[in-house]
């Protein structure tokens, strides 16, 4: 289990060696950099923040982009707390590793409860701490580039989007939500700031999770 879990934090701290060059390359430093990934730590949220600045977008369209997609692992936690049973500074260390990695791990390891909660701190912990070393290498090396665009990392943004969203299109509903959330996305870019787009398709994806409840 503690072997699976390193190798997940070294799969994943390879992603954040992409989003230090990226976030240095949309306009941030390595600090501002760093702290994303000490502060706030959802992979995800922290490429759609530095995507949607990097493309001239406002930091409130930035913000509302990175907490959408952040916010399934509120839903992550509700599943984990009758597991974890944590308080105090336990609990905010928990709030901080509870992601797609952790959670999986611990849901794939329901029994006994001390074998769940190991996989839950091994891999959270393991991603936590590689996620910010290639976080810090790739700022760092970024930045002694001078201008990291000039070898085309800002079409990495992109890039890593599809890598993320791209094992969630499982079947044919997952398809037409992505297809009708990304035309919306390319019809409103010409006449919206940077950003919005993302939010309008973030909406089309609420309102089909919605529609999808009631029927079911």
């Amino acid at each position: 289990m503690t072997s699976n879990a390193v190798g997940i934090g070294l799969a994943t701290g390879a992603y954040g060696l992409s989003f230090g060059a990226i976030s240095v390359a949309s306009g941030l430093d390595a600090w501002q950099t760093q702290s994303l990934s000490l502060l706030m730590f959802t992979g995800g949220s922290q490429f759609a923040l530095v995507g949607v600045l990097g493309a001239g977008g406002g930091a409130v369209a930035a913000v509302l982009t990175a907490w959408l997609l952040g916010a399934r692992n509120s839903m992550y936690a509700l599943s984990m707390a009758p597991t974890l049973q944590v308080s105090g500074l336990r609990r905010l260390a928990a709030a901080e590793l509870t992601i797609d990695e952790s959670t999986a791990m611990a849901l794939a390891h329901p029994e006994p409860q001390a074998a769940a909660r190991h996989a839950f701190w091994s891999t959270g912990l393991s991603v936590y701490v590689l996620w910010n070393i290639g976080t810090l290498v790739g700022a760092l090396g970024a930045a002694a580039i001078g201008d990291p665009a000039t070898l085309g990392l800002d079409a990495a943004i992109p890039a890593a989007f599809i890598a993320l969203l791209w094992p969630r299109l499982v079947d044919r509903t997952m398809w037409a939500v992505a297809a009708a959330g990304g035309t919306l996305a390319l019809i409103l870019t010409p006449v919206l700031r940077p950003g919005l787009p993302v939010l309008a398709a973030g909406l089309v994806a609420l309102v089909a999770s919605w529609l999808l409840g009631r029927r079911t």
